[in-house]
């Protein structure tokens, strides 16, 4: 399910990074799990690549995601 489009004065990447929280809470992404790929998830919410970053960094900040180097992004 493709998250809802940003109205003005919101900022998407904060709408995207609570989809993404949505997605573990329900277990569709479970503590393991790789992400798809960034032109994966671009493609399916129709945005750019630095608005998906946003996202992801928020819950790498918040320690929801992990980042490996040359594997990928993690739950």
């Amino acid at each position: 399910m493709a998250p809802p489009k940003g109205e003005p004065g919101r900022f998407l990447y904060k709408e995207l990074a609570a989809e993404l929280l949505t997605r573990i809470q329900s277990g569709e992404l479970a503590p393991g799990d790789q992400l798809p790929s960034e032109r994966a998830l671009c493609e399916e919410w129709g945005v750019a690549r630095m608005t998906l970053r946003g996202a992801v960094e928020t819950l790498v900040a918040e320690g929801l995601l992990v980042r490996r180097h040359g594997s990928g992004t993690y739950v």
